[in-house]
């Protein structure tokens, strides 16, 4: 398959999900509804809502003019080669979180072995099964497992900095990416409009605050009154309601409350100053700033542990978990990463 190709089909892709989440009636919208009513049975991290806004965000960049713009900052794309087998290991963390790894190893013409979560196996495969109906040529270039990885050239990882040790030893011998924990933040100086302030809820609240580029840390000038704050996130107190976003909510609230910790209860979220980076599910971290220049050195001490910054001078609030498709987990350039490995004879 040609780039364009890929191009193609990836837009294609695009514009069934966008008709399945606009209701209208194609061969794939019962099944679609149906797939994001029952994953909340599978795991009670994946509410409806949830699992909307995950195919959502990814069928907002799946335009034929998107996937050029990408694809276009690359021309060894458009040169024969011979596909690499990339063996990829994808997070459960949030609904379809290994996605942009699946494009990126398909839309650059290689083959592609996903070792899926078993918190997250029936969404990836289901757009597998779309892009193998709008092309039957990608059923010869991906493969779905639950099990081991083998016969690969090229290993792409995610997980935890526990599990990136399991990686290391493991697949440190072929070419790989291996990605370890990362946490964003939030700045805020005291200018945010409102409007400001509740897109910021979207960034800490999205998916129960559970991906890397969720918000878990803000931070706030000196004498800010960062409580205040949470009345702009009214709309997001019935998270309360979820079992297991309450179990956390109560069992840090008993903890603080035992060790006589200072915090801001708001009801359906608790604030806690922290030097910390990554919060607990129903925490929110913050930390006082004196100036722009302690502010400053703080974010180059802790670059290689944000995965992205929120704020004015930052990324727009309410866009944390909207990535382009140029933008990579951890900085790392996927498809640079995949060129070089196939222009290096790995095989």
């Amino acid at each position: 398959m040609e780039l364009m190709d890929h191009i193609k089909s990836f837009s294609e892709l695009g514009s069934i999900l966008r008709d399945c989440l606009q209701g209208k009636q194609t061969e794939y919208t019962d099944s679609f509804n149906q797939l994001i009513e029952t994953q909340q049975f599978k795991n009670p991290w994946f509410t409806p809502q949830n699992v909307r806004q995950a195919f959502s965000s990814i069928a907002e960049e799946l335009t034929y003019e998107n996937l050029l713009k990408w694809t276009s900052t690359y021309p060894e794309l458009e040169q024969p080669h011979y596909p690499v087998r990339v063996g990829v290991i994808m997070a459960g963390n949030i609904p379809l979180v290994g996605f942009h790894d699946f494009l990126s190893v398909l839309i650059s013409g290689n083959n592609i072995i996903a070792k899926t979560s078993s918190r997250d196996s029936d969404l990836i495969r289901f757009i597998g099964q779309i892009l193998n109906e709008i092309d039957p040529r990608f059923d010869e270039m991906m493969e779905f497992t639950n099990g081991t990885l083998s016969q690969f050239d090229v290993v792409i990882a995610t997980g935890s900095d526990n599990s990136s040790r399991y990686f290391e030893y493991y697949f440190g011998k072929y070419p790989h990416v291996i990605r370890k924990n990362r946490n964003s933040i939030a700045v805020l100086t005291g200018e945010e409009s409102n409007t400001d302030l509740e897109n910021l809820g979207k960034d800490v609240f999205s998916y129960f605050g559970l991906g890397c580029r969720n918000v878990s840390k803000i931070y706030v000038p000196v004498g800010y009154d960062l409580p205040a704050v949470t009345k702009h996130w009214q709309e997001y107190s019935d998270l309360i309601n979820n079992v297991k976003y309450a179990n956390n909510y109560d069992f840090h609230k008993a903890v603080y409350l035992v060790n006589r910790d200072e915090f801001t209860d708001a009801g359906f979220i608790l604030l806690k100053e922290s030097k910390d980076l990554s919060s607990p599910v129903a925490v929110l971290y913050f930390e006082y700033f004196t100036s722009d220049e302690q502010l400053k050195e703080s974010l180059i001490g802790l670059k290689d542990k944000i995965q992205c910054i929120v704020g004015m001078d930052f990324l727009p609030f309410g866009k944390s978990q909207s990535p382009l498709l140029w933008d990579y987990a951890d900085g790392i350039d996927t498809i640079e990463f995949l060129l070089k490995k196939r222009s290096s004879g790995v095989l």
